[in-house]
């Protein structure tokens, strides 16, 4: 495929995607704002000012994202920030983490992948330099930065072996927009190494920025005050589940018979329009439910705590005493599980990891994770934890360790931004 054909079949596709749009909507009014911005249509002019662009699709590259954007700040004390997204949570997490810095860290959504609303958006914003987070490979918009004289870094970059040849497949286009990027910070070596195969002519390993993010203390105020609520109750935490694994998780949780009395099954959806949907399979399998967004100072009493609350996942971790991260139990890749480590907690696994396999792997070796095959051996593995308090607090210790030593990965970044940014 060729830039050319890429840009017709977006336009082509464009009414079903602003379709979509509005279809999703229904669920979480977000998509239906700012829908001028996805097509290249923005406000009054900025005040001149030095801006660097930071793209954070969704709600977790905007949390991984956090660490670079205070170091940027920090670091070019005249800059503005332009965080940029594709998905209304994302841009409410980075509304929450950014706004204290006023309008140094101004938002907005990237809009739709064609030469004409790129073009737009470039000469209404003119960054001086465009910094992508993970995987966003937009090859438009990459096109367009080169041709507006716009450095590209991609940053904290991954790329999985069924990503690879998922890319490989659309052949020119991805070598031509790898091409083009002016700079990698990869995040392992085997990252490194697909990325270089597709053409990309500058990269470099800096670790993962994820392992830099550290609890807010309000988080851990949050966790305190919702372990409060739960008392002496111990807490199993699904965190970040995706469709599929909750109705899964429900089953084998009721069939086992062997967890501690008393124990609290604690789920949080990875995405927030399918909050009511998993309030629906709790109530279908006869447990009682009690929503984070209706609790008050008053104890936790039901079998399930559904997590239905955006911004809130420290705090989850923080009252937890053992965390699966969700998206591994169906073959979906996997979520981010530095964040539970980081706080101390032993990490349950499931088999399909390849989001995050380094680190996966890693966190296992370092015996602050563990890996199951399926849900009943998720719960049967969560229930010996929860009943082992030796066991739990070594897991524990040994997970912050684990992800103490990967630290520094934003400052390697910034010094690699430093030799591209005019």
């Amino acid at each position: 495929m060729n830039r050319s054909l890429y840009s017709l079949l977006w336009w082509l596709a464009l009414p079903l995607v602003l379709g979509r749009l509005w279809w999703r909507g229904r669920k979480e009014p977000g998509y239906r704002r700012h829908v001028g911005e996805r097509l290249g249509f923005y406000g009054p002019v900025l005040a001149p000012r030095r801006t660097f662009m930071v793209h954070a699709v969704s709600v977790g590259e905007t949390r991984a994202a956090e660490p670079l954007v205070e170091a940027l700040l920090a670091r070019w004390p005249d800059c503005r920030i332009l965080l940029t997204h594709m998905t209304p949570t994302g841009r409410a997490t980075g509304a929450a983490l950014f706004g204290k810095h006023g309008e140094r860290v101004v938002q907005s959504f990237l809009p739709y992948d064609t030469g004409l609303l790129v073009r737009r958006f470039l000469r209404h914003f003119r960054p001086q330099v465009c910094i992508l987070m993970e995987t966003e490979v937009w090859p438009n918009l990459i096109a367009g930065c080169a041709a507006e004289h716009v450095p590209v870094a991609l940053v904290n970059a991954r790329l999985s072996k069924r990503s690879l040849r998922r890319g490989q497949r659309f052949g020119g286009i991805m070598v031509d927009a790898a091409r083009a990027i002016t700079t990698v910070a990869a995040q392992t070596e085997d990252d490194a190494n697909r990325i270089r195969s597709l053409g990309a002519p500058q990269v470099a390993v800096t670790g993962s920025i994820k392992f830099d993010v550290v609890p807010p203390e309000a988080a851990l105020e949050k966790g305190a005050w919702l372990r409060a609520r739960i008392g002496e109750r111990l807490v199993f935490l699904c965190a970040s589940t995706r469709d599929g694994e909750e109705a899964l998780i429900l089953d084998a949780w009721g069939r086992l018979a062997s967890k501690p009395a008393n124990a609290l099954l604690a789920i949080v959806p990875r995405h927030p329009q399918r909050f009511d949907e998993v309030a629906q399979l709790v109530a279908a399998r006869g447990l009682s439910l009690q929503r984070r967004s209706r609790m008050d100072d008053g104890a936790v009493d039901a079998d399930v705590l559904l997590g239905d609350s955006m911004g809130e996942m420290f705090a989850y971790y923080a009252a937890c005493d053992c965390a699966f991260i969700g998206g591994s139990l169906l073959p979906l890749g996997g979520q981010n599980l530095i964040e539970a480590c980081a706080v101390g907690k032993p990490v349950l696994v499931g088999e399909h990891t390849f989001n995050f396999l380094d680190a996966t792997i890693e966190a296992v070796a370092a015996g602050g994770a563990v890996r199951v095959g399926d849900a009943d051996a998720l719960v049967a593995q969560a229930a010996r934890l929860l009943a082992d308090d030796a066991a739990r607090a070594a897991m524990g210790a040994q997970a912050a360790a684990w992800a103490g030593r990967h630290r520094g990965a934003t400052l390697r970044t910034v010094e690699l931004l430093q030799r591209i940014i005019p």
